[in-house]
């Protein structure tokens, strides 16, 4: 095993752990402020990414160089809501946390490559990488998982805004799950584009 191999799968992986890790904290804590306990209960409500990690994909698909993954979803019970907070609105607002948190810390490392960069700090470069592909990877992550597709975030909040004269057939989309998501997932590739390849030439530009 070479160390260029290794140092390839850390820099995937740390940032990966990262940006997951973040994102469901962000789940817990918004459904812990809407007065679900649930998540806090099992041990979700933490930074620490152990506590979040999914055996396939936050193990095995990055240290297979695979550029994506997702952690162990978290629990939201909104029949413990408070009473005040209506069940549908308090799905969307945990729902939608996880990608905000995404884009608030693309921000911030963003603003901090700036920030040096505009003092003539020189960032030696693995550190640069790295925090380049910390901006990339939670910007594909906060707009992926806004897709209206289940089981991803987007879905939730779309489920929270559907129309009534809509629910019937959303239901029925709704129901297809994983499919959908593999569907979305998969053709892309067989077609051979990257649907993200705007977003993150965007990004590149953006970064000094």
């Amino acid at each position: 095993m070479s160390e260029d191999w290794l140092l390839q799968r850390l820099l995937l992986l740390v940032p990966l752990w990262l940006c997951l890790t973040v994102h469901e904290w962000a789940h817990a804590w918004s459904a812990y402020q809407l007065g679900d306990d649930t998540a806090m209960r099992l041990g979700r409500l933490t930074l620490n990414p152990l506590a979040h990690v999914d055996p396939i994909g936050t193990f095995l698909l990055p240290l297979a160089g695979v550029p994506f993954g997702w952690a162990r979803p978290v629990p939201v019970n909104p029949t413990r809501f408070r009473p005040e907070v209506r069940m549908d609105m308090g799905m969307l607002l945990t729902a939608a946390a996880g990608p905000i948190s995404n884009v608030v810390l693309a921000a911030v490392t963003l603003f901090a490559l700036t920030v040096l960069d505009a003092l003539g700090f020189v960032v030696p470069p693995l550190l640069h990488a790295l925090l380049t592909f910390v901006v990339q990877l939670n910007v594909i992550l906060a707009v992926f998982n806004l897709l209206p597709v289940p089981p991803l975030d987007g879905s939730r909040i779309a489920d929270a805004l559907m129309p009534e004269s809509w629910r019937p057939a959303w239901d029925r989309f709704f129901a297809l799950g994983p499919t959908a998501l593999l569907a979305v997932i998969l053709v892309p590739v067989l077609l051979g584009f990257s649907p993200f390849g705007w977003i993150l030439d965007a990004v590149l530009r953006l970064i000094p």
